[in-house]
C-alpha cells in the first residue's frame, strides 16, 4: 500500500489558507544557494531496503572513527571516555521511550532523573538553579541573550571575540527576528584574551556580555573582572562553557560572578555522534527563575507525606503560556540529559576532577612536544585541554594532509573563520584522558613530515 499523505488539492487548499502561492514560498528565508534545485546526484528515486542498507554501509566505511586513530579534534566537541554503564542505562525501556512528563503520577522516574540532572548542572556551574536541559550549547547561548534582554529591558549584547563562531552565528540568526543588536568581535591569535577590550564595549545600553570559558582558543578569561564591569553598568555576564570537564579544575563561572551560565554537555556521557544530538546546559541566579527558558523540575511532598517530583515551571510555548512563553526553541534533550547525569553520577566529584587533571596533563604533554616541531609555535600561556598553535602553512591543508596520514590533528581556524585571513595559519588542538603518549608522538611525527 502506498503512503500518499497529501493530494495536490490538499496542498492547494492549505496554501490558500495561509496565503502562499506555492510551497517554494515557505522557504523564502532559506538562502537560495542553500536550496536544492534538483534531486541529489547519485541517489535513486527509490530502492529496496536491502539496496539502501548496502549503499549506506559502503558510505559509512569511508568514515574514520574517533577511537581508531590519533584524535586531537575539539573546538566545542570533545572525545572523553564514556563508561559502558551509560549506554546500558539510557537504553532501558522506561528511559528510551519516555517523552514529556506531563502527568507526574506516571513519570516519577523521569522527573527524578531531571531533578538530579538539574542539581548536578547547578553544582557544576556554581549557579543557584539549572533547568531540565536545552537543545544544545549554541541555542542555549541565544536563550541566555534573550533572557538577559527581558531582565534588563535592553537589546544590546556584547559577544567576546573568544566565543565559538557557531554560537555567534546561531545568535546572529535569532537576533534578526528579535531586533537585538550584537556587538561581535573576532579572536586574535595571541596568548591571552583581551578582557579589557570586552570591558570597554560595555555601556548603559548593554543587556549582557557573553564570554566563553575557556574560550574558543582554549584561553582562560578573567570572568570576575568582566562580571564586575558588566554589573556596574547594569548588564549581566553570560558565561559559555563548551567543555564542561574543564570545571573539574577551574573555578565555576557562578562563583566568579556570572549571572547566567550556559554550555554544551556533550563531553560528559553523550559522545561525538557526528554533530548531534547534543545537550544544552543552562543555569542562573534564583532571582531570574521566572525568566528561565525550558522546564524546571522540583521536589515536593504528596498528600500522604511521601517525597515526589513535579514539573514546577514550564515556560514553553506548547504549555499554557502560549505566546507569553520565554522561548519556542527550548527543546529538552531528555535522553542526552540522562546520559550526562548517569556519567556524572558514576564519576562523582573526585572522578570529574581526575578526568580533568588527566586531560590537562595530556594537553601539556602535547603542547610541549609540538613546541619542538620546526615551524610550530604554541600560542597559549594558559589553557585547560585545548590550545592553539600557528603553522607556516594554511592549517586547512595541513589538517587534510594529517588525515591522509591517519592522524586527526585538530581543527583549523581557517575552517571556523574563513573570512579572517590572519587566522588561516592557526590550528586548534585538543587532548583528553583518551589521548596516549603514542598518539602525541604520531601527531608530532606527522606534523614534521607535513611541514618539511
Amino acid at each position: 500500500m502506498r503512503y500518499l499523505p497529501l493530494t495536490d488539492a490538499d496542498r492547494s487548499a492549505m496554501l490558500a489558507v495561509i496565503g502562499a502561492g506555492s510551497i517554494d514560498e515557505l522557504f523564502a528565508d532559506v538562502p537560495e544557494q542553500a536550496r536544492l534545485t534538483a534531486p541529489i546526484a547519485g541517489l535513486p528515486n527509490h530502492a529496496s531496503e536491502m539496496t539502501v542498507e548496502r549503499h549506506m554501509a559502503r558510505l559509512s566505511a569511508n568514515n574514520v572513527a574517533a577511537g581508531s586513530v590519533p584524535f586531537f579534534l575539539g573546538a566545542g566537541a570533545y572525545r572523553h571516555h564514556i563508561p559502558a554503564t551509560v549506554d546500558h542505562m539510557i537504553q532501558r525501556g522506561e528511559f528510551l521511550t519516555a517523552y514529556t512528563p506531563y502527568q507526574p503520577e506516571i513519570a516519577q522516574g523521569t522527573l527524578q532523573v531531571l531533578f538530579e540532572f538539574q542539581t548536578q548542572v547547578a553544582r557544576l556551574f556554581g549557579t543557584d538553579i539549572a533547568n531540565a536541559s536545552l537543545y544544545d550549547g549554541s541555542t542555549a547561548c541565544w536563550e541566555a541573550i534573550a533572557m538577559a534582554g527581558r531582565i534588563t529591558r535592553r537589546n544590546k549584547a556584547v559577544l567576546s571575540g573568544g566565543l565559538h563562531p557557531h554560537y555567534v552565528e546561531t545568535s546572529r540568526t535569532m537576533a534578526k527576528f528579535t531586533g537585538d543588536v550584537l556587538d561581535i568581535s573576532n579572536p586574535e591569535l595571541v596568548a591571552d584574551p583581551d578582557d579589557d577590550a570586552v570591558i570597554a564595549k560595555i555601556d548603559g545600553e548593554t543587556s549582557c556580555v557573553v564570554v566563553q570559558y575557556p574560550d574558543v582558543l582554549g584561553r582562560i578569561p578573567d570572568l570576575a573582572a568582566i562580571a564586575a564591569a558588566a554589573q556596574a553598568k547594569g548588564a549581566l555576564l553570560i558565561a559559555v562553557v563548551t567543555e564542561p570537564v574543564a570545571l573539574g579544575l577551574l573555578e565555576s563561572p557562578g562563583s566568579l560572578g556570572a549571572d547566567i551560565v550556559v554550555g554544551e554537555g556533550q563531553a560528559i556521557g553523550v559522545g561525538l555522534q557526528f554533530g548531534g544530538p547534543y545537550l544544552g546546559l543552562f543555569g542562573c541566579r534564583e532571582k531570574f527563575v521566572r525568566q528561565i527558558p525550558g522546564r524546571l523540575c522540583g521536589e515536593t511532598i504528596d498528600a500522604d507525606g511521601k517525597r515526589g517530583f513535579v514539573l514546577t515551571l514550564s515556560t514553553r510555548e506548547q504549555h499554557i503560556r502560549r505566546e507569553k512563553a520565554t522561548s519556542n526553541i527550548c527543546t529538552n534533550s531528555g535522553l542526552c540529559a540522562l546520559a550526562f547525569s548517569v556519567h556524572m553520577t558514576l564519576l562523582g566529584g573526585a572522578g570529574l576532577a581526575n578526568m580533568a587533571k588527566l586531560s590537562h596533563l595530556r594537553a601539556k604533554q602535547t603542547a610541549e612536544r609540538l613546541g619542538k616541531v620546526p615551524g610550530v609555535a604554541v600560542v597559549n600561556r594558559h589553557y585547560f585541554n585545548e590550545f592553539a598553535v600557528t603553522l607556516p602553512k594554511d592549517a586547512r591543508q595541513v589538517v587534510r594532509n594529517l588525515a591522509d596520514a591517519q592522524v586527526l590533528g585538530g581543527v583549523s581556524l581557517g575552517r571556523l573563520y574563513p573570512q579572517v585571513d590572519t587566522l588561516s595559519g592557526g590550528l586548534l588542538i585538543a587532548a583528553t584522558e583518551c589521548t596516549t603518549e603514542d598518539d602525541i608522538a604520531a601527531l608530532a611525527t606527522a606534523l614534521e613530515e607535513v611541514l618539511a
